[in-house]
């Protein structure tokens, strides 16, 4: 299992991910949502624009802590042997 901090930017215009932020549980990576920050639809619609990003089933992530915060800790269970590249790669795509 492995975790990834994430930072949410709920009621974009579109969705995006991309970006570093450095938040309270490190670098974080950016996720752009249109979802409004109501009920965590922001947070469903972020999970699910994160395992698109990674190429991976969105089953396969689960919110660890953050529920209602924008910065967030996501946990990968049966990560790909490359999760660090591909989150290091979407991190410097926003610069």
């Amino acid at each position: 299992m492995t975790t990834i901090a994430i930072r949410v930017k709920p009621g974009a215009s579109r969705t995006r991910v991309g970006g570093s932020h450095d938040g309270p549980h490190g670098p974080a990576l950016v996720i752009a949502v249109g979802a409004p920050p109501v009920d965590g639809r922001a947070t469903e619609a972020a999970l699910r624009a994160l395992a698109d990003a990674l190429g991976v089933r969105p089953g396969t992530l689960r919110l660890k802590a953050g529920a209602a915060s924008r910065d967030k800790l996501v946990w990968v269970d049966d990560p790909p042997a490359d999760l660090p590249d591909r989150v290091a790669a979407l991190r410097g795509a926003g610069r």
